[in-house]
């Protein structure tokens, strides 16, 4: 009965937008990639009642994990800051690829796509830092000892594949730990990882925080989480857009982290009204679904928090730690200069 329910919550955050699909990496060269989700124009225009259109574009579909863009959006921070943005969803590669090439100028987007994309030419940069700690964490029931990577010898880690935000904590943990990943068995098992842990075919594997662990602890499991970002911190998900608009519209990369880092605000000072905003953008997430819906909102809370003055602004460090470890890794081919990769300018 157990198993049978993880595979229900499996379906249930799939719907809610929590377990992104299977992607390939990043192109070896930035190519334009076709619109996702929408037709519309990226481009800046005015529209008739004076406010700036833009189109802001985060990956894969609406969900509960998008609540501070959605109160700024209900409360009207966005118009206040002269924008009328459009949500545009899809695969954050294919999203970052068309933000490098402008067809696109803004995307919420990881920090470890922001040096993949930078060190393939893509003139992309991280402007607010959303995310303070980095989601992906290594997990495993709590019955099989695994308290830490040291545990992990002659033991099986699955991961979705050898790509993404997972394959690059796994790589992470391995850099910053020590271990010697010759003695574990890295296994791709696609996004199955609280399915595969909970019935044995790994021992651990890599996945959000607020994926796999939560599914595995409202089927009634107790489990072991080990978070990336207690080894190495890497920037995360935040505001991505391209040198061109910077240099072109600064005041609309203002406008829009102006409006973000309000909504951002308001949803950390009042959860549960923010939660219910989002349930208007996501109705879905809502009646059968709102225990699992709430319970990925919550442990998306705990990566947003941050000491109010340091809101929105990227840690220098955190980003020559990325581009030195992903380099080292061989994650990237080519240096990259962490000061090409973000900006706190638009922090005020």
């Amino acid at each position: 009965m157990r198993r049978m329910f993880v595979v229900g919550l499996m379906a249930l955050l799939l719907l809610a937008g929590c377990v992104p699909p299977p992607s390939a990496p990043a192109s070896p060269a930035p190519t334009a990639t076709t619109p996702v989700a929408t037709a519309e124009t990226s481009q800046a225009q005015e529209t008739p009642a004076g406010l700036t259109k833009i189109t802001l574009a985060m990956g894969y579909i609406p969900s509960v994990q998008f609540a501070p863009l959605y109160v700024a959006q209900e409360r009207g921070y966005f118009r206040d800051a002269g924008l009328d943005v459009t949500f545009r969803y899809g695969m954050e590669t294919d999203l970052l690829k068309l933000v490098g090439t402008n067809e696109l100028q803004f995307t919420i987007g990881s920090g470890e796509e922001v040096v993949l994309g930078r060190s393939q030419g893509l003139p992309v940069r991280y402007v607010m830092r959303w995310y303070r700690k980095f989601p992906s964490v290594l997990f495993a029931k709590a019955s099989s000892g695994i308290k830490s990577p040291a545990d992990l010898i002659g033991k099986k880690v699955g991961v979705p594949g050898l790509y993404g935000a997972n394959y690059v904590g796994w790589e992470a943990i391995v850099y910053a730990s020590g271990l010697d990943a010759s003695k574990v068995s890295l296994e791709s098992i696609g996004y199955t990882q609280a399915t595969a842990v909970e019935q044995g075919q790994v021992d651990a594997a890599m996945d959000y925080v607020v994926n796999g662990p939560v599914q595995l602890r409202l089927a009634g499991e107790q489990v072991t989480v080990i978070p990336v970002s207690d080894y190495v911190d890497l920037p995360s998900n935040g505001i991505i857009t391209n040198d061109k608009t910077i240099q072109e519209h600064p005041e609309l990369v203002q406008a829009l982290v102006t409006a973000t880092l309000h909504g951002l605000s308001d949803t950390l000072a009042d959860p549960n009204a923010a939660f219910d905003i989002s349930l208007k953008v996501v109705p879905e997430a809502a009646g059968a679904q709102a225990t699992v819906s709430r319970a990925i909102f919550d442990e998306s809370l705990k990566l947003w928090q941050a000491d109010p003055a340091q809101m929105g602004r990227s840690d220098p460090a955190a980003w020559a730690t990325a581009a030195k470890f992903m380099k080292q890794m061989g994650l990237i081919q080519t240096d990259v200069n962490p000061d090409d990769l973000y900006t706190n300018q638009f922090i005020k």
